[in-house]
């Protein structure tokens, strides 16, 4: 019996508890403030005081609250706010925060040492200094030597042999010419005719050694059958000079055609190097600068020079590729090995924050400065030159003034939900008449700017649109500042960082 008892009356305390809270939430407005300041009047809009409401809820023209009237003439906690309005998307990071998420504040400002730009390149044969050996007629190889791909030849080294019946005409003749030489030579007395005959056999040598050399035999073989006066079949394929073999596209008893490549070689005793250069660093490179490229992870260092030529522009990496032209005597630079750049370079002066700072989206870049002791505003900039971690800021921006210089990542997360809680899809703009805060997008879809000797001014209502018509003077002189250039320090009414209304006195 006991325990239905106390069954029911916990469930007559719950009941009581319930409809007593009800009826205090649902109490008449007068009563419920009459502790906080006396009897409310109406509802006025902020933004607009001559709209009035005899119950609370938003304004239909910028969507704020209504502010309370009270019979003593008193505003409510809405209108005794004093704090200067803060632009959509403000986010505020207590400091027990701040380092749970790792954020730290830095000071923008002015800097312009020496600085040492390290760029990445790649090694390149020097074209000047590669070797194609290609077949000028058709034949089939016979002979093959030890070199591969990867060796390293000499000048006039024997690479390989061939054999082709379109020798045999030439060096015939080139025989036969020998020998009527020889047995003209052979008589005791030379008289003109024979001096004329001889003048005759040399042009006839002379062009029958051309006609070989055209074949594609060397002067080494073309002299050997001079020497020996014997036909020579099978045609050396030497090197034209000292360097490493990049290409071998015989094996013994290939057929080959006229006009096919057989060998590539380079010499490495100086090559190229191609840096990779973003942005404005191409500038810092001028022709005949001095480099240090470097193996990495090797203790060997070179030093090389800009070439004259100007970058070329990649398009598979956007980059543009500065050409350096580098002594390798030891040939310790090989062909697509990627070595380290550096060159020390004095910075001009400028303003720069560090490059983890910049939360670039593709279509604009933001940095957060904090407006006061864990209050970071969004704030979109402009920037020049990126350089040893260090982005130069053109325009948004003022030297001393205190940034998130890490962690921007999640105050740009939430920052990104406080905004589209604020109603703000695209680039906020601030009503230079009531100082609120209004979206671009649905400011011109409604009609709602005015472009003014250049600059764009953007409106919450058609009042502050006609308002600013009549006397923009009085209205407000002009539109949002840039940011950077004071931007929320004019006097009136705007959103906070909350996304509700607030009012500031002037």
């Amino acid at each position: 019996m006991n325990r239905v008892l106390l069954s029911a009356g916990l469930v007559l305390l719950l009941a009581g508890s319930f409809l007593a809270g009800a009826w205090v939430s649902h109490r008449p407005a007068h009563l419920a403030s009459a502790d906080g300041g006396g009897k409310v009047l109406y509802w006025v809009d902020p933004m607009h005081p001559s709209y009035t409401s005899d119950k609370p809820g938003i304004a239909p023209d910028c969507g704020m609250p209504l502010e309370p009237v009270y019979a003593a003439g008193a505003k409510g906690a809405a209108g005794a706010a004093s704090q200067p309005p803060l632009p959509p998307g403000t986010v505020a990071v207590s400091p027990e925060q701040q380092q749970l998420i790792g954020v730290k504040v830095g000071q923008v400002e002015r800097t312009g040492a020496t600085q040492t730009l390290r760029l990445s390149g790649r090694v390149v044969p020097d074209e000047l200094r590669t070797y194609v050996i290609n077949a000028t007629i058709d034949g089939w190889i016979t002979g093959v030597g030890n070199n591969t791909t990867g060796s390293i030849v000499k000048k006039d080294e024997v690479l390989a042999t061939f054999y082709s019946s379109e020798f045999l005409s030439a060096g015939q003749a080139l025989i036969y010419a020998l020998t009527s030489m020889d047995r003209s030579l052979g008589s005791s007395a030379a008289n003109q005719a024979q001096r004329d005959q001889m003048q005759q056999f040399n042009v006839s040598l002379k062009q029958y050694r051309d006609a070989l050399r055209n074949l594609g035999m060397g002067d080494a073989q073309i002299e050997r059958m001079i020497k020996t006066r014997s036909y020579i079949e099978n045609v050396d394929i030497a090197s034209p000079g000292n360097g490493l073999v990049l290409t071998r596209n015989i094996s013994p008893g290939q057929r080959f055609e006229r006009g096919k490549e057989l060998y590539r070689i380079a010499d490495l005793s100086r090559i190229w190097v191609l840096v990779d250069t973003y942005g404005a660093e191409s500038e810092l490179l001028k022709p005949g600068a001095s480099l240090k490229v470097t193996i990495p992870n090797r203790n060997h260092s070179f030093t090389g020079r800009v070439a004259k030529v100007p970058p070329q522009f990649d398009p598979g990496s956007r980059t543009l590729k500065v050409r350096l032209e580098v002594d390798n005597p030891k040939y310790l630079l090989r062909p697509d090995m990627f070595v380290d750049v550096e060159l020390p370079s004095r910075m001009p002066e400028m303003l720069a924050i560090p490059a983890e700072a910049l939360i670039d989206s593709g279509l604009k870049k933001t940095v957060f400065v904090e407006r006061a002791p864990g209050s970071f505003e969004p704030r979109e900039v402009e920037t020049g030159r990126n350089s040893a971690g260090r982005v130069e800021i053109v325009s948004g921006l003022r030297e001393g003034e205190r940034i998130a210089v890490s962690g921007t990542f999640l105050l740009d997360s939430e920052s990104r939900m406080k905004t589209a809680a604020a109603g703000i899809a695209s680039t906020p703009h601030r009503d230079p008449v009531c100082g609120m805060y209004v979206d671009e997008a649905k400011a011109k879809a409604a009609g709602h700017t005015v472009a003014r000797n250049g600059v764009t001014s953007y409106f919450c209502s058609d009042d502050c649109l006609k308002k600013f018509l009549k006397t923009p003077a009085a209205a407000g002189t002009a539109p949002m500042a840039k940011p950077g250039q004071g931007a929320g320090i004019n006097a009136g009414h705007g959103m906070g960082h909350d996304g509700h209304a607030t009012d500031r006195k002037p």
